[in-house]
């Protein structure tokens, strides 16, 4: 097949693409900037020129395509709702494209906040009015007329990027204090970025129309064991804080800090036949180098 996917470029986009080429498939790479356009072209995409809010470019993708993966969003929590409302018409610009057609449309969504203090399954729905999800699952899903499927997320690592935990990374380097809330039992869920790079190529090639597919290798991965890998890792102190003293510890990021967000991918495993392989979140957290200015790059 060939495969348009935005978000190329990305943590997760280049995975991805080298999964697909590797497994024979032509790709076509939305990249916005020259840099992003010869990361792709190094591993055999060809390239689209675009953006996400450049609405004819996804389109025209699209038109060129057999298949779309939609990976891109902007990842400035100040502005979320601005760009979950981005991220929205993207996927209605793309899905007018794809109407009619059995042309496979995956969307990418979260696992978090589908089912607050429960293991997230993959029938549950997001509850209405819940703040957190970006708005792609219900975008995708409510489309007529579309070949269209949903990749919920939980926080893929390798040891260099870990979803929302690179930012809790961040956080200790700058108070100096690696901090979780209350007793730290609140479960995060997590998969490896060479697994979730797989679960897209399978989800692409056989999966269904309406299904909801969880990248998940780990269901739940403790709040507190992750506070005391990234104190290992900074060789700082690791504490406890109340939600208030969180709020002034993590700033945006409390309001995810103290959530339990585990998650299951029994179905998603029965369907797809994918067994996640790949090193456990604490496994990566303990191979980082957390030199300054250097958090995020590959041990050695």
């Amino acid at each position: 097949m060939r495969i348009f996917i935005t978000g190329a470029t990305g943590f997760i986009g280049i995975a991805t693409v080298k999964e697909l080429i590797a497994a024979g498939h032509q790709v076509l790479g939305m990249a916005r900037s020259d840099e992003g356009a010869k990361s792709l072209k190094a591993i055999g995409a060809d390239i689209h020129r675009g953006s996400l809010e450049d609405l004819e470019s996804l389109k025209d993708g699209a038109a060129a395509a057999d298949a779309v993966i939609h990976l891109a969003f902007i990842h400035d929590f100040s502005k979320f709702q601005e760009n979950c409302e981005k991220d929205r018409r993207a996927i209605e610009a793309l899905g007018s494209v794809l109407g009619g057609s059995k042309r496979p449309f995956l969307v990418t969504a979260g696992t978090g906040g589908v089912a607050p203090g429960q293991v997230a399954t993959e029938d549950m729905d997001v509850p209405p009015g819940f703040p957190f999800p970006r708005v792609s699952e219900r975008a995708a899903l409510a489309l007529k007329g579309v070949n269209a499927s949903v990749m919920r997320l939980p926080q893929v690592h390798n040891t260099v990027k870990q979803g929302l935990v690179t930012y809790l990374v961040a956080a200790a380097r700058e108070k100096g204090l690696s901090a979780y809330v209350g007793e730290g039992g609140n479960r995060w869920a997590a998969g490896h970025v060479s697994d979730t790079a797989r679960l897209y190529r399978l989800a692409i090639e056989n999966g269904e129309p309406g299904a909801k597919y969880h990248a998940v290798g780990e269901e739940g991965v403790t709040m507190r064991d992750i506070a005391e890998a990234i104190g290992r890792g900074l060789k700082v102190p690791v504490k406890s804080l109340s939600p208030d003293e969180a709020q002034d510890h993590f700033g945006w990021l409390a309001a995810f800090a103290g959530l339990d967000m585990p998650a299951s991918s029994a179905r998603t495993q029965e369907q797809l036949r994918w067994h996640p392989t790949g090193p456990g979140l604490i496994a990566d957290l303990e191979q980082m180098r957390y030199v300054e200015g250097e958090t995020f790059r590959h041990a050695k």
